[in-house]
């Protein structure tokens, strides 16, 4: 359940009102009960994309869909005296009334906390149709907890198999010197034309979230970073990573760019920071949207003064 968020700059994919329900989806009766509950609701996803109907999620109930025997299924949580579940209704899907659409997409103009739960259900869903075979034996893994856990069906193994998050760093890197203040930000070669963000890089095992941030920056800037240190972060549901914003700061304007991850590599001022995202379009580079956590990242130090 939702209960630390940021009221004055809230993040995209944050702000899930449910409650995810730990207790009660151990219990496989009070589940089976739930799934036939004219109370509960479904959100129909077609190759993980969710289902909108006028501007908002499109939940249905069971009979919407002729049941959902035979689909994947996961329980969300539960709202009120509603539970919550997310089907995955198969590439042809069709329902009437409404369309699927990309998470991406659908981040620009659903209320906040229904984003999260997009976030949530393409997450879960993609993890579950990623892990149908046991990775310790490789035998036919089941269902558990209402979606929250899946077991090995061997019965040499019986492993537990949860789903999980895969960390990245993301870095803002920002210097002053006599003439003002600076951010660094690169682009990739899969970036629209024009567009400019903060460096990224996943944490590697025995890794600290400081050491990944000096090392990505090492590796892609060939600069040394110092005072790194945790801004805010954002689920990021593609498949399923967890964006953990940080800022850190350079002595040095001189870049060695690693150019078989980058484009590009360039100091930008503040002011100019400040106008691309007040919407001057004369400037030669613009910046991610307001869903993603680069925005925030350069809005924040924009904005500081």
């Amino acid at each position: 359940m939702n209960t630390m968020i940021s009221a004055g700059n809230p993040l995209t994919f944050t702000g899930n009102p449910l409650d995810r329900a730990e207790n009660q989806r151990l219990d496989a009766d009070w589940v089976a009960a739930r799934l036939l509950d004219p109370k509960s609701r479904l959100l129909p996803y077609r190759n993980f994309e969710p289902f909108i109907r006028d501007g908002r999620l499109g939940w249905l109930d069971a009979t919407d869909i002729g049941g959902i025997a035979g689909f994947p299924w996961v329980l969300l949580g539960i709202e009120g005296d509603s539970a919550k579940f997310a089907v995955d209704l198969g590439a042809k899907a069709d329902i009437a009334g409404g369309e699927f659409q990309d998470a991406r997409t659908v981040a620009a103009f659903l209320p906040l906390e229904e984003s999260a739960i997009v976030a949530q259900g393409k997450s879960l869903l993609d993890w579950h149709a990623r892990h149908g075979f046991c990775a310790k034996c490789g035998a036919p893994t089941r269902l558990a907890k209402a979606g929250a856990q899946r077991i090995c069906t061997a019965e040499s193994c019986k492993a537990e198999h949860f789903p999980r998050v895969d960390p990245v760093a993301i870095m803002l890197v920002t210097r002053t010197d006599a003439r003002g203040d600076y951010c660094l930000m690169g682009r990739q070669p899969r970036f629209p034309p024009g567009m400019y963000s903060a460096l990224a890089g996943f944490i590697e095992p025995g890794e600290s979230l400081e050491e990944a941030v000096a090392r990505e920056i090492w590796e892609e800037a060939g600069l040394r970073v110092r005072d790194v240190r945790y801004m805010k972060s954002q689920p990021w549901p593609y498949p399923s990573s967890l964006m953990i914003g940080c800022r850190a700061i350079a002595d040095d304007d001189k870049l060695t760019p690693d150019m078989n991850e980058l484009d590009d590599l360039q100091w930008f001022t503040r002011d100019q920071v400040k106008a691309v995202l007040s919407g001057d379009k004369s400037l030669n580079f613009f910046v991610p949207p307001r869903f993603a956590i680069a925005h925030h990242l350069l809005r924040d130090w924009a904005e500081d003064s």
